[in-house]
């Protein structure tokens, strides 16, 4: 059974990720059909960002579990057999 410091951090993360993916969404599905002037603007980063932020999140997620990969068959290497 998971602890209760467990779930909040569950909860949290989940939180974290619904209110990452309306933003996005409401970023880059919504915002397009509302006027350049409108107040609701300015709580939003530049569009230009609406595609560079994924691709290096993405290279990122790459990277680190590439780094993860290798250092995992590191440890597990067998030393040569001499015959």
């Amino acid at each position: 059974m998971a602890t209760a410091m467990d779930q909040l951090v569950g909860f949290g993360l989940v939180a974290f990720s619904l209110l990452l993916f309306v933003y996005y969404t409401i970023w880059i599905i919504i915002l397009p059909f509302i006027d350049s002037d409108h107040g609701i603007h300015k709580f939003f980063l530049p569009r230009e960002y609406s595609v560079t932020i994924p691709v290096v999140a993405g290279l990122l997620l790459v990277l680190f579990v590439g780094v993860f990969i290798v250092i995992v068959m590191w440890k597990n290497r067998k030393p040569a057999k001499t015959d």
